[in-house]
């Protein structure tokens, strides 16, 4: 199975490559500037990795997913392959703004957080990219990055859990607890800071009121208002989110 896992994975890499490379191809003909990135942090049982394969489709943006990028800041060898997708300027451009970001948070970063933070903001750089939950809305600069976060009544979530896995109120209750709280664990012990926290974000959705096609027409009308606007993008210095 774990073998399957590795060629599956491989082949998701290799293809998202070779899609970068033929955008780059004409980044460079036409000096078109990457566009922003969305980010989606979920509350599990909520809808919001439906609502990302959703805007991702209606948007025409890609869509990564948290268990690729989970599987990619694992192995040292397909971290190397994000990161190698970028020249030179925009590998020293990351780094300097993960630096920072370290800094001014207080963190110590081990050899997994490093590759996490090297791929995710490889994926930033690239652009135009729905990118589905570890930490990403912390690790982007916030002036290039639409941070949407999808909440539900825990009620509500667990009977979702139900429906989506056809398994029994109890399986799901647990699965929500558990997954709330290591959701919660990782963004404490990574990033020093409350995921929870609104201000965090740029727009949040409730499924429990507006469903995921509400949540994505919300995302859509938010996104475009969000684009539009001037603000100033300072080069390494991603904000600094008070801590938890």
């Amino acid at each position: 199975m774990r073998t399957v896992m590795s060629r599956s994975l491989n082949h998701l890499v290799e293809d998202q490559l070779v899609k970068w490379h033929a955008q780059r191809k004409v980044k460079e003909k036409q000096t078109v500037k990457p566009g922003p990135c969305i980010t989606i942090s979920r509350e599990p049982g909520s809808g919001g990795s439906e609502i990302a394969r959703q805007l991702a489709k209606e948007l025409g943006m890609d869509l990564i997913g948290a268990q690729i990028i989970q599987q990619v800041a694992e192995r040292a060898d397909m971290s190397e392959k994000i990161i190698a997708s970028l020249d030179e300027k925009e590998v020293r451009v990351i780094d300097t703004w993960l630096d920072s970001l370290f800094k001014s948070r207080h963190i110590w970063p081990d050899q997994y957080l490093r590759h996490l933070t090297q791929v995710v903001g490889t994926i930033g750089k690239q652009g135009n990219t729905v990118i589905v939950g570890r930490g990403a809305q912390f690790i982007l600069p916030p002036a290039e990055t639409f941070r949407i976060r999808a909440i539900a009544p825990r009620e509500i979530r667990i009977h979702n859990v139900m429906r989506d896995s056809a398994t029994d109120f109890d399986t799901a209750e647990r699965y929500v607890y558990k997954t709330e709280a290591d959701r919660n664990a990782f963004h404490r012990k990574h990033f020093h800071v409350d995921w929870n926290n609104p201000a965090l974000y740029d727009l949040i959705v409730n499924t429990g009121v507006m469903g995921v096609a509400g949540a994505v027409a919300a995302g859509k009308a938010a996104f475009t208002v969000w684009k539009n606007l001037p603000r100033e993008r300072p080069a390494g210095k991603p904000e600094a989110p008070a801590a938890a």
